[in-house]
């Protein structure tokens, strides 16, 4: 009975966590877009209650608005990375095809308004009240104008995102044997990886800017 070199089990066991955090290609940059935007569509929700009843859920507002900043960072550069890998003719992206003529329009309003209504949102947080005159506004209308682009985004692309949390999440659609166990298709670990840091990104610049909730309170409660 041969025996397997040592060289090559490690050569074959390295490739094998390669193709778990990195695999994937087009279809699982495709998933973990689509598992991103299920959660931004979660915290966004958050936020529109908190936009209701802001009175009694400002704190809440501002910490969601801040964690949001990790996942949405992910999201842009998920798409950004298909827009590179598409554009600069990589086989597996171009087979993929590019996303409707409708969203590829609306894209770079969706990602001026985002830039627009976060930078707005954080300098808002750390410049104090005293800048409402003057970032306020900018800050409702980008949101505002961020919220319809954004929502037909997420509407088009909701089959998307449901498709990709059931095969990465809770009924992974590809598996394969190998000594009697089943693994997830190829980059499963490298986005489960990708999603976590971006929260935990988010959750930690969440925690470090609430100290400076303190004046919106106060100034909100006078």
């Amino acid at each position: 009975m041969a025996v397997e070199p040592q060289a090559s089990r490690s050569t074959r066991s390295a490739w094998s966590w390669s193709r778990r955090l990195l695999g994937g290609g087009a279809t699982g940059n495709e998933r973990l877009t689509g598992v991103v935007g299920g959660v931004l569509i979660v915290l966004l929700a958050v936020i529109g209650v908190t936009i209701i009843r802001l009175g009694q859920l400002l704190s809440v507002h501002l910490f969601v608005g801040v964690l949001l900043i990790g996942p949405l960072l992910l999201k842009l550069a998920s798409t950004g990375y298909r827009f590179a890998r598409y554009y600069t003719a990589n086989p597996r992206y171009k087979r993929k095809g590019p996303p409707p003529l409708a969203l590829r329009l609306i894209a770079p309003i969706v990602v001026l308004s985002t830039l627009v209504v976060f930078a707005s949102g954080v300098a808002l947080l750390f410049i104090g009240p005293s800048s409402r005159e003057t970032l306020l506004p900018i800050h409702k209308v980008s949101f505002f104008v961020w919220v319809a682009f954004t929502a037909v985004h997420v509407l088009a692309h909701l089959p998307t995102v449901l498709s990709s949390l059931r095969a990465d999440y809770i009924r992974p659609a590809r598996h394969t044997e190998f000594g009697g166990h089943y693994r997830h298709a190829n980059g499963h670990t490298g986005r489960v990886i990708s999603l976590a840091s971006a929260l935990v990104l988010g959750l930690v610049l969440a925690l470090l800017a609430i100290p400076q909730f303190g004046p919106w309170l106060a100034a909100h409660h006078h």
